[in-house]
């Protein structure tokens, strides 16, 4: 059974240096402006991860009354999927539906 550890703390993207707030609602696992992530979990929220690499969004897939981004890590190539955000930049949800 998968733990979570609630982390929802404001953090720097790695990837376009913006400041992302929390989320308030669920922990925040990536940033709403560019939708890039940071390879640090093994379970949600547990730090636990050595690779520390950039996931890049690649793709997006259906789930429930939602959509879930596809993330390929940069440094070690591993395949990761997480829950949109409420606040998730919509045109780049919109641009990974339609590249394949």
């Amino acid at each position: 059974m998968k733990k979570f550890n609630m982390i929802d703390d404001e953090f720097i993207c790695s990837n376009c240096k913006r400041k992302v707030s929390k989320l308030n609602y669920t922990a925040r696992d990536h940033c709403p402006y560019c939708l890039y992530s940071k390879h640090v979990d093994i379970f949600p929220g547990d730090r636990a991860n050595e690779c520390k690499g950039l996931l890049k969004p690649i793709q997006i897939e259906k789930f429930k009354d939602t959509y879930k981004i596809i993330y390929k890590c940069e440094k070690c190539g591993k395949i990761h999927k997480n829950i949109m955000a409420k606040d998730d930049n919509f045109d780049l949800i919109i641009d990974l539906s339609i590249s394949k």
